[in-house]
């Protein structure tokens, strides 16, 4: 027979036993081909487990290893131990003794339910390499019970530990061939396996890859490649007649379709794992688009190797699984033109197999892998130069990392797209399901996308260490940039005059931007030597080496993969590092002048007795929840506030806390500083975290900073210039109740810090403080808003008993207007307190009070005021004293002096005391629904002002 014979078997004219014999000899020449080149890269210890395989599943011995119990299934289909495995075993345990297998004591049980043993894996092909693990395929008989499967399972479990001693990394997975020939397992068949995504994927990668250890050869192995798409048929017609025997092959199904949702999940999981290595992922990923490209009609790896098999072209360099995947990348990528992506595939295969041809071989003979490696890079015309830039890539650092993660990157998102397209086009899912697929693209977002504020990782599994030993940081203005003052970072230790003549690795606008990417990178480790050249900054080495080290504190590397949990919710920080006045001397006037303060105000916002903010610039670097670094810095005037709006924007609702920590190394006032903001930062998340309707006010020097959180909406901040734009922001109505929550140097001194925290809602609190001929009135209503008022002191029960009958007519004419069924359990509480002492002491503490009792001093009249608008600008006001009706229609301008004349003749002796409303009604003014109490109190004040202005002036 000539060695270049074709077998083309034709089921419709008969097949011949001696054809399929000699096609299942040519199979086994490959199979003992690559088993010879596994065995070639295999230490004397790993041999040995590997050429035991076969025995240890047909025999159950106790001496020897992966031992469970007498009734484990055992017992190899068709396997014969030969002497030389049978001495190794002995030289293992010597009491062993090999006995025919002769029946199984289980009546009814199989007697060799091993049918098969396959090997996975790189073991065998020319990217083998010492770390390679053994995957490992038992087929078993479909007839064994659930216990039985367990026990083996066990012997599995024992096996893989045995292995170890032994210095093999190896796995073992179940298979129920009729099972999994019809779609159904459990679990991976792989270490590198997604799971049920990509059956008919995995399906193909066993049958071009696999190695045969023992027991029955697959009976696709005799369906030729042209008759796959009847292969039910053909396996019945060989079985049915007998030209085969059923114990002599199994079966794990046909390769005649491959559903289009596999490419998407198998795409999809290569992508994943191109995240942490991406030049594995490459090839497959390719495969996948190769295979996409050709729906429907596609011609798996499989069938190909199949193809050459019948076709006698045995060649195991050409048949070396991922010489295969290289050749038909090649086509694809050839035929559409793309040279660069095929010089990635070249480049990802190359480093696969790590034989660096730009070094000597070791030992006297070459590998046949350093040989057909030299054959493919002849046959790509690599210079010298290429090869030693390849081979050094342990050495590689930012500069060559960077430029190949770009060509990584955009491999990766090309497929992304693709396959996402792919999906659009047929209008298919993949099996993976939604969710796993939401948690993908995420992975892959944090992993690859930009964004404002990010630190890029620019080293996915490209270069084992990208940490520099010499590098040299300037501040400068580097001219690029309109002179603009900016960092870079330079290779090695470059003096004044020398950085000038060198491009940098890195520019950044801010120097925590720039560490950060050092960082996050391993640019800068404990052993590199920095040269800082500070310019204009007031950056000291002492602060340098500080903020690098809270990094390497807070964001210790490796950092840790993203649980799935973070990521099927939003991003949210889990770890915060602020870093304050980041090269920046706040007392910088001081230190010129060699001038140390001392003062008893050493609060960082209002320092000494001219009131200095001492935190001038926060620079905020975040970890989230899906392993994302990002950096932001916050200067200029309302540097604190805004960061401060950027954390609690940054929560979601629900969410547990960050990590926190303040760090702070300028040169004056550093450690309180750094403890000021942190206590300020745990302060606000711990009152405002999760109180959605809240407000927290701060002081900075002289001005007032209110922050305020409504629910769905991002913080607000109002700046307010001096202690009355505070009073009368506070003053403004709400549309809910709002705690008010101060900050322990906010209003110092002032009566306003003991009342502002006392707000409560459905409750009206009233603070009287009485200085001599004045009083100063604050009123805090049932929304926590503010109103304040000084008014002329008579005695206290002038001064109280008024707004007291005034304040339940309020809550009355409320109540009124309301169905019953909606009014509160208990009616509003009033409360009174005096702010004790009175000046020109310090405000010092608030003493309840009793509320003022109804008076019957005939003289206190009733003054009732209704308000009704005329038209959107104006309103009409009618007054009633005691019943008697004043209104504008019978006294135009006159009617607050007419009022006024009219209370006076009703007082002894004409006393001028100040008038008071006792009543008032607004229920037309209110078009937007129901008024607060803090808006009666306005109304009220305006028209007492009007009133008592014309009191003054009757005769």
């Amino acid at each position: 027979m000539s060695r270049s014979h074709e077998i083309r078997p034709d089921i419709d004219e008969g097949i011949d036993r001696k054809v399929l014999k000699q096609l299942r000899a040519r199979y086994l020449a490959v199979n003992d081909g690559r088993l010879q080149r596994a065995m070639q890269m295999l230490s004397t210890r790993q041999q040995l487990v590997l050429r035991l395989m076969p025995l240890l599943f047909h025999v159950n011995h106790p001496l020897l290893p992966g031992y469970v119990s007498g009734t484990t299934p055992a017992g190899l289909s068709g396997f014969q131990p030969d002497d030389q495995i049978l001495a190794e075993a002995q030289r293992l345990t010597r009491s062993f003794a090999y006995r025919e297998r002769t029946g199984n004591p289980l009546a009814g049980k199989p007697r060799q339910p091993i049918h098969g043993l396959f090997l996975m894996g790189s073991l065998g092909t020319v990217a083998q390499a010492d770390q390679s693990d053994m995957d490992i395929w038992v087929c078993h008989a479909p007839e064994l019970s659930a216990a039985e499967v367990a026990d083996l399972q066990r012997k599995c479990d024992q096996l893989e530990a045995w292995a170890t001693t032994q210095g093999t990394e190896a796995h073992f997975f179940l298979i129920d061939p009729s099972r999994f020939a019809s779609g159904e397992r459990e679990g991976k068949l792989t270490s590198d396996d997604c799971g049920t995504t990509q059956h008919y994927l995995l399906l193909d990668e066993f049958y071009r890859t696999a190695i045969w250890l023992g027991g029955r050869t697959p009976v696709w192995w005799l369906v030729p490649a042209y008759e796959e798409q009847r292969y039910a048929e053909y396996v019945h017609t060989l079985l049915s007649k007998r030209f085969i025997r059923a114990e002599e092959v199994l079966d794990l199904g046909h390769l005649a379709r491959i559903p289009p949702s596999e490419f998407i999940g198998a795409g999809m999981w290569q992508l994943f794992k191109g995240i942490e290595s991406p030049y594995k992922s490459v090839l497959k990923l390719l495969l996948t688009e190769v295979y996409a490209s050709e729906h429907p009609q596609v011609e798996c790896l499989a069938l190909r190797f199949k193809r050459a098999v019948f076709a006698n072209q045995l060649d195991l360099d050409e048949l070396d699984p991922y010489i295969v995947v290289l050749r038909r990348l090649e086509e694809y990528l050839g035929e559409r033109g793309e040279q660069e992506r095929l010089e990635l595939v070249r480049r990802s295969l190359y480093l696969k197999i790590n034989k660096k041809l730009s070094r000597p071989a070791r030992g006297r003979a070459k590998s046949w892998q350093r040989l057909l490696l030299e054959r493919l890079a002849d046959e790509w015309q690599w210079p010298p130069r290429q090869l030693a830039m390849l081979d050094s890539r342990s050495q590689w650092k930012v500069r060559q990392v960077s430029a190949e993660r770009r060509a990584l990157v955009n491999e990766l998102t090309y497929s992304y797209r693709f396959l996402s397209q792919f999906a659009r086009n047929l209008q298919v899912g993949s099996s993976l399901n939604s969710r796993d697929l939401g948690v993908l693209g995420r992975r892959l977002y944090a992993a690859f996308e930009r964004k404002a504020g990010k630190v890029e990782n620019v080293n996915p599994g490209i270069a084992p260490d990208l940490a520099e030993d010499a590098l040299t940081l300037v501040h400068a203005s580097l001219g690029e940039y309109n002179g603009e003052s900016q960092w870079a970072l330079f290779g090695g230790n470059l003096n004044a005059q020398e950085w000038q003549d060198f491009a940098p690795l890195k520019r950044a606008r801010e120097l925590i931007g720039l560490l950060a990417w050092c960082h996050r990178n391993g640019v800068i480790d404990a052993s590199t030597r920095l040269t800082l050249h500070a310019g204009s900054s007031d950056l000291s080495e002492f602060e340098l080496n500080n903020l690098l080290t809270s990094l390497r504190q807070v964001f210790p590397l490796p950092l840790p993969t993203a649980g799935e949990s973070a990521l099927l919710r939003a991003s949210a920080p889990s770890e915060v590092l602020l870093l304050v006045n980041v090269g920046v001397d706040p007392l910088r006037q001081h230190s010129q002048l060699n001038v140390h303060l001392t003062t008893e105000r050493t609060d960082a916002l209002g320092y000494a007795g001219a009131r200095e903010n001492l935190v001038l610039t926060l620079d905020q670097v975040t970890l989230n929840s899906w392993n994302e670094m990002l950096v932001a810095r916050f200067d200029g005037p309302f540097a604190l506030l805004d960061c401060l709006r950027s954390v609690l924007d940054s929560l979601p609702a629900g969410r547990a806390r960050p990590d926190l920590r303040v760090r702070c190394f300028c040169r004056n006032r550093a450690p309180a500083i750094a403890q000021r903001v942190e206590e300020l930062f745990q302060d606000v998340l711990g009152h405002l975290d999760g109180e959605r309707n809240s407000r927290y006010l701060v002081q900075v020097q002289q001005q007032y900073h209110l922050l305020e959180l409504n629910p769905g909406q991002a913080v607000s901040h109002a700046a307010l210039a001096d202690l009355p734009a505070l009073v009368e922001h506070l003053g403004a109505g709400l549309g809910h109740f709002s705690p008010l929550h101060l900050d322990r140097y906010a209003l110092e001194g002032s009566e306003l810090a003991l009342i502002l925290p006392l707000g409560q809602a459905d409750c009206i609190q009233v603070f009287y403080r009485l200085a001599g001929d004045f009083a100063e009135l604050s009123v805090l209503d049932e929304r926590n808003a503010l109103w304040r008022q000084q008014l002329p002191f008579r005695d206290e029960h002038s001064l109280l008993n008024p707004l007291q009958r005034f304040l339940q007519s309020v809550l009355y004419r409320r109540n009124a207007s309301q169905p019953l069924d909606e009014l509160p359990a208990l009616p509003l509480d009033i409360r009174y307190y005096e702010v004790l002492p009175a000046p020109p002491l310090r405000a010092q503490r608030l003493e309840r009070r009793a509320a003022p009792q109804s008076s019957d001093n005939p003289f206190f009249y009733n003054v009732q005021a209704i308000v009704e608008p005329l038209d959107s600008v104006r309103e009409n006001v009618t007054l009633y004293c005691n019943d008697r009706e004043f209104s504008e229609l019978e006294y135009g301008a006159d009617l607050f002096a007419a009022v006024a004349r009219h209370i006076v003749e009703q007082r002894r002796e004409n006393e001028r005391y100040r008038c008071y409303l006792t009543d008032l009604d607004l229920s037309q003014v209110a078009s937007d629904g129901q008024l607060q109490t803090i808006d009666y109190l306005r109304y009220k004040a305006k028209l007492e002002e009007a009133l008592n202005g014309a009191l003054l002036g009757t005769p």
